[in-house]
């Protein structure tokens, strides 16, 4: 049995759940990073059975709960947490939880931002705006959360070409080809100090 890990994610996503299986694959054999618990404020996401399959402690929360101080923080101290990953979590994160874990949050966004970020700007919403409006790349960006919207400061971003034939669709298959290669080596960089500016 492996020693205590020295950083906790805790993990919130709203969706299907790929980028959570994804993190938590990747981190099984870790020793110094391993998911603890998954939020999210979706009682019929499709994550919440991947988190029971992976023996991922669950909590669901709606918006007034997230909002809450005094809800929030119990629990984050109940797993250790020491940092936050976003991973398809739709929700705006609170000013309390950027102030306190500051540069301990992070997000992925399916476009190169800051083109295609923004309240609204998610999935499916995301991909037909990048196909309407004729771009010939589009990719990923992995950023740390601020109390705005896909405003925090970019640690990476990887692209792809798109061509006029590509739809919403393809382009969604390649951006989620993107976030399961790149996604969880970069949260692994990130919590172990990869970049300078932190």
């Amino acid at each position: 049995m492996r020693g205590e890990p020295t950083n906790r994610l805790a993990l919130f996503a709203s969706g299907n759940g790929t980028n959570v299986q994804r993190i938590c694959t990747y981190f099984r054999e870790n020793k110094h990073i391993r998911p603890e618990v998954l939020f999210c404020n979706r009682t019929d996401a499709f994550v919440l059975q991947r988190a029971q399959k992976l023996e991922l402690p669950s909590v669901c929360i709606n918006r007034r709960q997230l909002a809450d101080p005094d809800f929030m923080r119990p629990l984050l101290r109940q797993y250790g947490i020491t940092h936050i990953v976003l991973a398809g979590f739709l929700a705006l994160i609170p000013a309390y939880l950027t102030t306190d874990f500051p540069g301990r949050i992070l997000n992925i966004h399916p476009a190169l931002l800051p083109k295609f970020g923004g309240k609204g700007m998610y999935g499916e919403h995301v991909h037909k705006a990048v196909v309407s409006a004729g771009e010939s790349k589009s990719g990923i960006t992995v950023h740390l959360v601020n109390e705005e919207y896909d405003r925090g400061r970019i640690l990476f971003q990887a692209e792809c070409e798109i061509s006029p034939e590509d739809t919403p669709a393809t382009v969604a298959e390649m951006i989620h080809a993107l976030e399961q290669t790149h996604f969880p080596p970069v949260i692994e960089r990130w919590v172990e100090g990869g970049f300078s500016f932190q």
